[in-house]
């Protein structure tokens, strides 16, 4: 197996996370100007990492947030496996403080170690982990060594922590933003470091970040 160097990214901004409102696996929301801006911003200062697969979601705002690297005629695939997180019955609603109060529950919860817990009619931890398992695989064992993925902040959060063995109790110490990046670096024995966490950088020049 060719080692991997994976640049993981989070997709632009949306006007829902513009609104704080939930988005989950189940709403396919575009980027907005900002998030086009971001795209920009990421591409104008990595254009030149001559990377060999490309993989994003199912969900829009993860393709159009690396369109410009597609654009160049990398190899992509999407993988349904690296989804967000179902929020469930809460998907398409404002953050209330009622709803804020339930997720910071939910999120006692997770930290607890009930990670088969699940907001109503949404995904536990355990379930995302067991599609994104299957994701993380198809990219270690696919084609090519420097690799860009574009993904979601809850998704992220879990994909990091089953790349690197981290328990998912402790899976917010993985911080995010609207197209941060992650740097992961696989060594000779296979394990995966950080070179970059929750990298804004790229965002700065644009006064974006």
């Amino acid at each position: 197996m060719n080692l991997k160097k994976i640049y993981l990214v989070r997709h632009g901004q949306t006007d829902f996370n513009l609104q704080g409102v939930v988005q989950g696996s189940g709403i396919d929301a575009p980027i907005n100007g900002t998030g086009r801006a971001q795209a920009l911003a990421l591409f104008e200062t990595y254009h030149s990492v001559p990377f060999d697969q490309i993989y994003h979601t199912a969900l829009i705002r993860t393709k159009q947030s690396i369109q410009l690297f597609i654009d160049k005629g990398i190899p992509t695939k999407a993988l349904p496996e690296l989804n967000e997180i179902s929020w469930g019955d809460y998907e398409g609603t404002p953050m209330t403080a009622d709803e804020n109060e339930y997720y910071r529950h939910m999120l006692h919860q997770w930290q607890q170690g009930n990670l088969d817990y699940a907001i109503a009619g949404g995904e536990s931890p355990n379930k995302v982990a067991e599609r994104m398992n299957r994701g993380i695989q198809q990219i270690l064992n696919g084609p090519g060594e420097i690799i860009l993925v574009c993904m979601h902040g809850r998704a992220m959060r879990i994909f990091l922590s089953l790349i690197l063995n981290y328990d998912l109790r402790y899976m917010d110490q993985f911080e995010h933003n609207n197209l941060c990046l992650y740097l992961l670096e696989q060594l000779p024995d296979e394990t995966f470091v950080v070179r970059k966490f929750n990298d804004q950088e790229h965002l700065k020049a644009l006064s974006l970040a």
